[in-house]
């Protein structure tokens, strides 16, 4: 069977992996979402009705710890030769890569979807209103950085475990994942804490400098990573 027609015919595995990265990655989702429960409740005490912004200036931190199962399932793949077969029955490098991004973002997104119900819920019951700075914070630099720094995680992460011998710690993809995908955010964080003030156009631009990396690795897959690259180490 030509290999064209093989890729068009394989059949989808988002469904299948994002079930597994929920499952393989459950111990992070829990702790991402723990995060967020906790520091959502203890700003939530606060009087200010600023206090729901201390919670959404972390929410990506918060939603690339509660994504990793992606980058788990993908290491798991690699590892036992799952993506040894994968690959012999016409899947594609981009499509293997593309199906374990649409996970983590999942994963994500359920982090992100608990946080925001959380906050909101507790800061309008506190009778405190959703300003338009608030507001432009959430949608403008909050979410979408969530989104952008796990993709960039997620994407350096699959490129590290297809160049190297995935091990257990700090030093393989699964440890620096979380340090890769909060680097952006806590950066945003340290500029805006020593400016004193919320710089929306600044997040702005940290989040484009984000999302333009995540788009050159993709679009470099196919020539930087070659079919080999993806085979069992072992």
């Amino acid at each position: 069977m030509p290999t064209a027609h093989r890729a068009e015919t394989t059949p989808s595995l988002v469904g299948t992996t994002i079930r597994r990265a929920i499952v393989l990655g459950r111990i992070y989702l829990v702790i991402g979402i723990a995060y967020c429960v906790v520091l959502t409740a203890v700003t939530s005490v606060s009087a200010s009705s600023s206090s729901l912004a201390g919670v959404a200036v972390f929410l990506p931190v918060f939603a690339v710890v509660g994504a990793m199962g992606g980058m788990m399932v993908f290491t798991n793949d690699r590892l036992k030769g799952v993506l040894e077969y994968l690959l012999s029955y016409g899947f594609t490098p981009r499509r293997l890569f593309v199906n374990v991004l649409v996970a983590s973002l999942v994963l994500a997104s359920i982090v992100l979807g608990t946080a925001l119900a959380l906050g909101v819920g507790l800061s309008v019951a506190k009778g405190h209103p959703i300003t338009v700075p608030l507001a432009e914070l959430l949608g403008l630099y909050s979410i979408p950085m969530s989104y952008a720094s796990v993709a960039f995680a997620e994407t350096v992460g699959m490129f590290w475990t297809s160049l190297s011998s995935p091990r257990s710690g700090m030093t393989s993809s699964v440890g620096l994942v979380p340090i890769l995908g909060i680097a952006p955010a806590v950066i945003v964080v340290i500029v805006l804490t020593a400016a004193h003030a919320l710089a929306l156009p600044g997040e702005l631009a940290a989040l484009a400098v984000v999302g333009i990396a995540v788009l050159l690795m993709l679009s470099l897959i196919g020539r930087l990573l070659p079919l080999e690259r993806l085979l069992s180490p072992t």
